[in-house]
């Protein structure tokens, strides 16, 4: 007979690795599922400053193999591959990878959501060199150090304005004449003096050797380009939500999001998110890993409510 575990993890962040935790811990029979390493895009962060309990911080990558470890230590089975679809429909899961089929009374879906990227040459190789996703990760490196915030929306407004108060001067570059961020966003960004903006305008190119030093920013009426001096550039143009997978398999939002509260539940019994790849005002590692303990919890409440039915 196949295996059916009771719990099927899709995602190895701290959302998921938190729920495979909890989940084996409770004594489900726990399988986790990530496409690359434990940690998911916390792994590529070279210092956390803002999870508790780590006085001098922690880079991501240990932080993930400690939260693999911490799971593995109750039972929790972690398998490499790359979840290519699911189907839903019965009250046994199925969650399709590329080599084989996991089998599951529940799921967790617990995939994250990537950084919109500018698409530059050389922006993968001077990530945490200079090229940040996450002001509130890294903004502390900046301190008394000139950077450019790109984008227009609430999270760049926001990044920006949290940067003012480290860094030396904060350029904001936008490709329209006003930002898109709404109004209680913008006002306290517009009285801070150190912040500068640089409307109708791109970056087109990363200047950099070991690390940035400045960028090429394009005039999106004239094509003018001009040259801006900088210690670092925080990409704030929205995230991508890992959903694609799910082929409309539970209810996305209109940004791709996974529709679910604080309790992780979706609109299909037995399905659970957690994490950036849900629904939610934060994201950030300790608010994954809230949800991956209520994800859990809700996926043991499911099964103690529904085991009979299964045989």
């Amino acid at each position: 007979m196949e295996h059916i575990y009771d719990t099927v993890i899709i995602g190895g962040g701290p959302a998921g690795y938190t729920a495979a935790l909890y989940a084996s811990r409770a004594g489900l029979d726990t399988v986790l599922i990530e496409r690359l390493s434990a940690g998911g895009q916390m792994a590529l962060t070279g210092e956390i400053d803002n999870y508790p309990g780590f006085d001098e911080g922690i880079d991501g990558f240990t932080l993930g193999e400690k939260m693999r470890k911490g799971a593995e230590r109750f039972g929790a089975a972690t398998k490499y591959a790359n979840v290519v679809s699911v189907d839903f429909s019965g009250k046994i899961k199925e969650t399709k990878t590329s080599s084989e089929t996991f089998l599951g009374k529940t799921v967790i879906i617990a995939t994250g959501a990537d950084p919109r990227k500018l698409g530059l040459a050389n922006e993968n190789e001077l990530t945490g060199r200079g090229v940040h996703y996450c002001a509130h990760c890294d903004g502390r490196f900046y301190k008394d150090k000139t950077v450019v915030v790109v984008g227009g929306g609430n999270s760049a407004a926001a990044d920006a304005l949290y940067l003012s108060r480290l860094a030396k001067k904060v350029f904001i570059v936008h490709r329209r004449g006003s930002l898109r961020a709404g109004k209680i966003s913008c006002e306290p960004l517009m009285k801070v003096r150190n912040v500068e903006f640089l409307w109708n305008s791109t970056v087109s190119e990363i200047i950099a050797g070991d690390a940035v030093t400045g960028v090429i920013i394009t005039d999106t009426r004239t094509d003018a380009v001009s040259e801006i001096r900088c210690d670092g550039i925080f990409v704030s143009i929205g995230r991508t939500p890992a959903t694609g997978f799910l082929n409309a398999a539970v209810a996305l939002d209109s940004a791709g999001y996974i529709i679910a509260d604080e309790s992780a539940k979706t609109d299909i019994d037995g399905v659970f998110a957690a994490g950036d790849v849900r629904t939610k005002t934060l994201r950030q590692i300790v608010t994954a890993v809230a949800d991956g303990a209520a994800a859990a919890h809700s996926a043991e409440e499911y099964l103690a409510d529904k085991q009979p039915s299964f045989y």
